[in-house]
């Protein structure tokens, strides 16, 4: 059953599930948030299967965010990626594996310098299949890890707010220092942020 099937009127829109639909039919949205959004979005661009990525706010509690109320710290959002994806050719469980080797999940509300609820690690899901599957991955995790507690959370997809056009696809456009980074599928190229 479809996450977006349980959706319910809200006053609020922010705190709606993200009831749009991929561009193909065949194809599914996947959202993650793992720090700041760049290199992220970086990671699962170079994913065979991944058809297209956004960043973008997820999960917060006012409409229509910018990136300077995100980073006020009072919204609740987190910089997310959503991507599209094409289950045949990228399992849910390919992108489960870019995600846990992307970041660190231990460490509440911040990825290294970066600090901040924006900055938290989380599994947004657009289906059950999805929620069991984050859920079971973050099992293995915390088995890998032992002591060390994860903290990511593993939630609905709630309403997605596009960030401003300047961050999409960031690093594949050369970032802060014009030094453009590659796309290409399969390339394993160091992510260098900024």
């Amino acid at each position: 059953m479809a996450v977006a099937a349980e959706n319910t009127s809200n006053p609020n829109p922010a705190l709606e599930l993200d009831l749009d639909f991929p561009d193909n039919p065949g194809h599914e949205f996947a959202q993650f948030g793992a720090g700041c959004f760049w290199g992220v979005e970086l990671a699962f661009q170079r994913v065979e299967g991944v058809i297209k990525t956004e960043v973008g706010y997820s999960q917060g509690h006012v409409p229509d965010p910018t990136y300077k109320l995100v980073c006020s710290g009072t919204t609740n959002h987190v910089e997310v990626v959503r991507i599209q994806f094409d289950p045949k050719v990228c399992p849910y469980t390919n992108l489960l594996s870019v995600f846990w080797a992307r970041h660190d999940p231990t460490t509440l509300n911040r990825q290294g310098k970066d600090v901040g609820a924006q900055y938290r690690s989380g599994i947004y899901y657009y289906n059950e299949t999805q929620a069991g599957l984050a859920r079971e991955s973050l099992e293995a995790k915390q088995r890998q890890l032992k002591d060390q507690k994860i903290v990511t959370e593993v939630l609905p997809a709630k309403r997605f707010y596009r960030a401003e056009e300047y961050h999409q696809q960031y690093l594949e456009k050369g970032g802060r220092h014009g030094l453009k980074q590659s796309t290409e599928k399969g390339c394993n190229d160091p992510i260098r942020c900024g």
